[in-house]
């Protein structure tokens, strides 16, 4: 099994200060998955949070937020996930339903590249149990 941690799992595990880091670090040491991935959305968001101002305990320079993703690259955990061909048939019936907030385009996003991967989704965000037939990992204080 695989997993696709959203951004802000991957916010808590590189800041020591987070209110979330040691969840998302148990996480990361007991509860994940053999395999974990970065997609272009979540390395995307990933590096554009780091950097900016008051959201992480000290903002990172361009340089160390490259560092950090190359790190867990490197590291035989984890893995970079392309967009399959069938993510578009997800997203189309994920985001089609007008009840869907406007907000949650880019979860419908993740929820769709994990359904078509056959992969977990794991984020703090509740939002994505709107989704039923994704396979969701919801990380709370108390777990994993």
């Amino acid at each position: 099994m695989m997993d696709i941690p959203d951004i802000n799992v991957w916010l808590a595990l590189v800041d020591e200060n987070h209110m979330h880091h040691d969840t998302a670090l148990a996480y990361w040491n007991l509860g994940s998955a053999d395999q974990m991935a970065f997609c272009r959305i979540t390395m995307l968001g990933f590096m554009r949070l780091c950097t900016q101002p008051r959201v992480l305990s000290r903002t990172l320079t361009n340089a160390e937020t490259w560092d950090i993703y190359q790190r867990y690259l490197a590291t035989p955990k984890l893995a970079f996930v392309a967009e399959p061909d069938n993510l578009d048939v997800h997203f189309l019936t994920l985001t089609r339903d007008t009840g869907l907030p406007n907000r949650c385009w880019t979860d419908a996003y993740l929820a769709a590249l994990a359904l078509a991967t056959n992969t977990r989704l794991v984020s703090f965000d509740a939002d994505f149990q709107r989704f039923h037939q994704l396979n969701f990992l919801h990380l709370t204080a108390a777990q994993p």
